[in-house]
């Protein structure tokens, strides 16, 4: 039990348990209804691709419905060619080839040393060079070689002229040319181990070094290094013959460089846009065509179940969004479930019916399909119902709703955003229906703007630009004149309060208002006063002047059937007189609930009935309450037992003031009915008089909820003070008329005159 408790505490703590249900399983129903929809409209297949074939006549256009992205293989496979006839051959060095010639060299110029510091004759050289290095060197170039006069250095030299051949690489071509042909024709890649690290090097083919090219190649050397014909006929000649290839065509190491190369390219990719037209009725079908076809056949038929449960979740965030913002956050009240239900389904209707454009309606690539979609109309509803606030989240929210759902694309966003954004905004001072019209013109024209600028973004043809401002302009012109054929249906079902259903209840005509005047004229009075001061505070301080002159004229309706017990309306006789103070207090605050319960039979909105409930709050009638409590102290002093007086007996059922209006209201009612009292109000005394009745209900806490401010206070102070002292301004004494025939006095003459 203790921890039943304490998880109860805790979720009544986060207010979790105080849920309503209506609105909460609406929302639910409607998240559900809009998931379905969506994701089915969004998986939904237009076409089977079955019915088309590259090469044959088309029956029926296919237009995209989302825009896709694929890759287009043969445009790839053509930069992947381009991109391998980039890559070098590759080419790599046999060191034990290397090896093998170094140490022949270095065996041949060991022999030769020998022979020469032995003063061997040419014929005892030749003979010891050929017997141990059997027919590999030319007898003439050792014969050159016997007489060169520095033959000690040409033989250093021919080390290093060995080296550099070894180093610089004798390159062996592969027998078979196609297998080159598949690499750059220019450039050959040339891996060098050298030192435990490998070199690369990019060679032209025109520098590398072949068998057939050592002759060209040992002449270059030879003038470039500025030595003589004997270094080249002797030690020149004798280097050449040992010379052999040792460097080979790698396949290995050319696959993996084209591997290499492949694997840096990007694929080539073709975009569809959403409205692009893939098929042409009665035009023959391409391969190409085909190859967008298929792409946009596998995009709409994936069923990724991460998609989906994205989708939903998205979903769910937007619903609980809309039901933590669409409250007391945005509208400073807590929203009726009728309400509720309202902002509910105009979310799920738009997001559905966003889907089922997208998914079922095909346009041209420029035309948004947001322009289908009566976004303001959307906006405009909730916010004359709901306030600035309501239309300002719900235009932000619904056209990202239906974005990160899929059904609109960047440009239809664009214009959705802007043509709500401007809806939130046209409304706000319309006053007569006729004003609904004219901001359906401005939403037009805002419209039209949008489309401008998204067709301006996507570089569209000067050709479509017509048609789509057109309908831009159309849908906006469209959604102020629904907007005034729907509300008054909400209106009435909702029983909302708009500046049109406040000016309709403002009308002194109306059948509740001419009965009051005939059944309590003084409280008719009465009201009319109160309306006029109400209407000019709330002006004063920026608040709803219309409403609060509303709320003045219906506050008391609740007097019409017992006006006799009113001073306003009694004339000579009190009928208190004959009822006991609790039983005239209970008279007097009835007229809160009769008022109440008459308000809600005809219908008035639940604003206007605030007012009603709010003018007294849960102040205490203080006459009646003082009267009762003398008669028990008079009866207390007779020695006759007497109940108790019971100060909840007196006081009127409240609640205090809710918001800044209705606290105007009650103050207004109060100054308009003491005023009465004074026999000659003048500015001075009517602000001591008010100052005290504004004191007096600020201590008694009746203006703790209205969030009125001590600055607001003054401001009422004052516009109350100027309206009634230009009410109950101060009048001459007009002078009797005389009699028949007698003359007019000076001073009666100069009277009139005045």
């Amino acid at each position: 039990m203790p921890k039943i408790s304490k998880i109860n505490g805790l979720l009544s703590r986060f207010k979790l348990l105080s849920i309503r249900t209506g609105p909460a399983l609406v929302s639910i129903a409607a998240f559900g209804i809009t998931a379905a929809v969506v994701l089915f409209i969004n998986g939904k297949i237009s076409f089977n691709i079955n019915e088309f074939e590259a090469g044959k006549v088309a029956d029926r256009d296919v237009i995209a419905s989302e825009p896709v992205s694929f890759i287009d293989v043969e445009a790839t496979t053509r930069r992947i060619n381009a991109r391998i006839q980039q890559v070098p051959p590759v080419f790599s060095f046999d060191l034990s080839i290397n090896r093998e010639i170094r140490t022949l060299y270095e065996d041949f110029a060991a022999s030769s040393q020998i022979l020469f510091r032995e003063n061997s004759s040419l014929e005892e050289y030749i003979s010891g060079i050929s017997q141990n290095f059997s027919g590999i060197f030319d007898r003439e170039a050792l014969f050159t070689l016997y007489h060169d006069p520095d033959r000690e250095a040409s033989l250093n030299a021919g080390g290093i002229l060995l080296d550099y051949f070894m180093y610089s690489g004798i390159i062996i071509l592969p027998d078979a040319i196609e297998i080159l042909a598949e690499f750059n024709p220019d450039y050959i890649e040339l891996l060098r181990n050298y030192e435990g690290r490998t070199e690369s090097e990019l060679l032209p083919y025109d520098h590398i070094i072949t068998k057939a090219r050592l002759d060209r190649s040992l002449s270059s050397y030879i003038q470039d290094h500025g030595l003589s014909r004997n270094f080249s006929a002797g030690i020149g000649a004798i280097v050449l013959s040992i010379l052999q290839e040792n460097v080979f065509f790698s396949p290995e190491y050319s696959q993996q460089r084209k591997e290499e190369a492949q694997s840096q390219l990007e694929p080539v990719y073709r975009y569809i846009e959403r409205g692009d037209q893939i098929i042409r009725r009665g035009f023959v079908i391409t391969e190409g065509e085909m190859e967008e076809l298929r792409a946009l056949n596998l995009s709409l038929e994936r069923r990724d179940p991460r998609l989906i449960a994205g989708q939903i979740l998205l979903l769910m965030m937007l619903y609980l969004f809309l039901v933590s913002h669409m409250g007391k956050r945005t509208t400073g009240r807590i929203l009726r479930p009728a309400e509720c239900y309202l902002i509910t389904f105009l979310a799920a209707a738009y997001l559905i019916g966003a889907s089922i454009a997208n998914g079922l309606v095909q346009l041209s690539g420029f035309f948004p399909i947001s322009i289908l979609i009566p976004t303001a109309l959307a906006v405009m509803l909730p916010g004359i119902l709901l306030g600035f606030s309501t239309a300002l989240v719900s235009a932000m929210i619904f056209p990202l709703g239906a974005f990160l759902l899929g059904a609109f694309d960047v440009s239809a966003y664009i214009f959705a955003l802007c043509s709500g954004v401007a809806a939130s905004h046209v409304f706000t001072k319309t006053q007569k229906r006729m004003d609904l019209v004219k901001a359906g013109l401005l939403i037009a024209a805002a419209n039209a703007a949008s489309a401008l600028i998204v067709l301006l973004l996507r570089q569209a043809p000067v050709s479509v630009f017509g048609v789509v401002l057109f309908w831009a302009a159309f849908n906006g012109l469209a959604c102020g004149l629904l907007v005034t054929g729907i509300l008054p249906v909400l209106e009435q079902i909702l029983n909302a309060v708009t500046p049109f259903r406040l000016i309709e209840l403002s009308d002194l005509n109306s059948p509740i208002l001419k009965r009051l005047f005939n059944t309590a004229p003084g409280t008719y009075s009465h009201s009319i006063m109160v309306a006029n001061l109400a209407e000019a505070a709330c002006q004063e301080i920026g608040a709803d002047a219309l409403l609060a002159r509303v709320g003045a004229y219906y506050h008391d309706i609740g007097k019409m059937d017992q006006s006799a017990y009113f001073v306003e309306n009694q004339t000579s006789y009190n009928k208190h007189k004959e009822l006991s103070p609790r039983h005239s207090a209970t008279m007097i605050k009835s007229h809160v609930l009769l008022g109440i319960e008459r308000a809600r039979s005809i219908g008035l909105p639940e604003a206007v009935i605030d007012f009603i409930a709010e003018h007294h709050g849960n102040s205490i009638i203080t006459w009646f309450y003082s009267e009762a409590l003398k008669q028990q102290k008079k009866k207390t002093s007779t020695e006759n037992k007497t109940e108790p007086v019971n100060i909840e007996d007196f006081r009127y059922p409240g609640p205090p003031p809710r918001s800044k209006e209705s606290a105007v209201v009650m103050l207004a009612d109060m100054a308009e009915a003491a005023a009465r009292v004074l026999k000659k109000p003048t500015p001075e005394t009517l602000k001591q008089f008010i100052q005290e009745l504004f004191d007096a209900k600020m201590d008694h806490g009746q203006l703790a909820h209205s969030d009125l401010t001590f600055r607001e206070l003054e401001v009422i102070k004052k516009t109350f003070v100027k309206v009634l002292s230009g009410y109950y301004h101060s009048r001459i004494d007009y002078p009797k008329l005389p009699l028949k025939n007698e003359p007019l006095k000076n001073e009666q003459v100069t009277n009139e005159q005045n």
